[in-house]
């Protein structure tokens, strides 16, 4: 058996010792320019200091949607060791993408899920997320969008007359999946939704999509349910005036870190709290990847980023 095979094993969870498993990194996928060139990917060992993937080239090029984007990546574990990723396939389109895969490299065919194709006056579908929840035993998948016509005490808040709110649907094989419910209806224009468990709650990241006038900051509301309600909205944890956007959060040692898309200012940020209510910009701790834009980041075997590398 060669090296390349053992290790290939050892990513697919087949084999490897207890130490193996132990040695864990973080990965960080991300998408640059317009997304037209497809998958991105980061990792590091700290979560603070980033480097590209293979060079920085492009992983999963993008093959359905309209505008044939991949914009927004979002992945999740499964509990049989895949990957599930989604992402936003167009800036007009009222699906998402999905794919899967076992080690981040091989890839199976893509398909475009049309979440809103049921709703006539739907205008968008950005940045979707997927979620396990281990209690249904089934995926949770959420997105934005703008319905024309629904919500008109926020009309015109935000800018070309989008007016988002959080939707959702659920799905056990990606095949099959539920009818789309309201996911988060915050009572303004609301993107980019995250869910960050923690501390035997869920805590939802969320971009306040206020242009008129100008909000553009990240805060975060909890619930006891994967799927809410979501109640105590905080105030913003980013920084005023820094237009924020595309969170992603996970635990670091004692801090919850969400990194960010500085997008005006065409930078990658961070905030970090030990106890969810007291925020710190960390920025100036981080080594970003130039030029990325908003992903997702997931703690993965140190094993896998040595096979991507390879």
């Amino acid at each position: 058996m060669t090296g390349m095979n053992l290790l290939t094993l050892l990513v697919m969870g087949l084999i490897g010792s207890q130490a193996e498993a132990k040695k864990t990194a973080y990965l960080f996928t991300y998408f640059v320019g317009n997304g037209e060139d497809g998958l991105h990917l980061a990792w590091s060992p700290d979560g603070y200091k980033w480097q590209a993937v293979a060079g920085g080239k492009s992983l999963l090029q993008p093959k359905v949607g309209k505008a044939r984007l991949m914009r927004d990546p979002c992945v999740t574990r499964g509990p049989d060791g895949t990957y599930h990723m989604v992402w936003t396939t167009g800036w007009w389109e009222d699906n998402i993408g999905y794919a899967s895969t076992r080690d981040i490299l091989t890839w199976s065919d893509q398909k475009a899920i049309p979440v809103m194709a049921h709703e006539p006056n739907v205008r968008n579908c950005w940045a979707p997320e997927i979620v396990w929840d281990q209690d249904q035993q089934e995926f949770v998948i959420f997105w934005s969008s703008t319905i024309t016509g629904r919500f008109p005490q926020t009309a015109g808040s935000s800018e070309s007359d989008l007016n988002h709110r959080i939707y959702y649907t659920t799905t056990k094989d990606f095949q099959t999946f539920s009818p789309t419910r309201l996911f988060y209806d915050p009572g303004f224009s609301v993107i980019d939704a995250t869910l960050l468990q923690a501390e035997g709650r869920y805590y939802l990241i969320v971009k306040d999509e206020t242009r008129y006038p100008p909000k553009k900051h990240l805060r975060i509301a909890s619930s006891d349910s994967i799927r809410g309600p979501f109640v105590d909205l905080s105030p913003p944890i980013t920084p005023p005036g820094r237009w924020s956007e595309g969170p992603s959060a996970i635990r670091i040692g004692q801090y919850y870190v969400v990194y960010y898309d500085a997008y005006r200012d065409r930078f990658y940020a961070a905030a970090r709290s030990k106890d969810l209510r007291t925020w710190e910009d960390a920025t100036a701790q981080m080594q970003f990847v130039k030029g990325m834009h908003h992903g997702t980041v997931i703690e993965v075997p140190m094993a896998l980023v040595e096979h991507l590398e390879q």
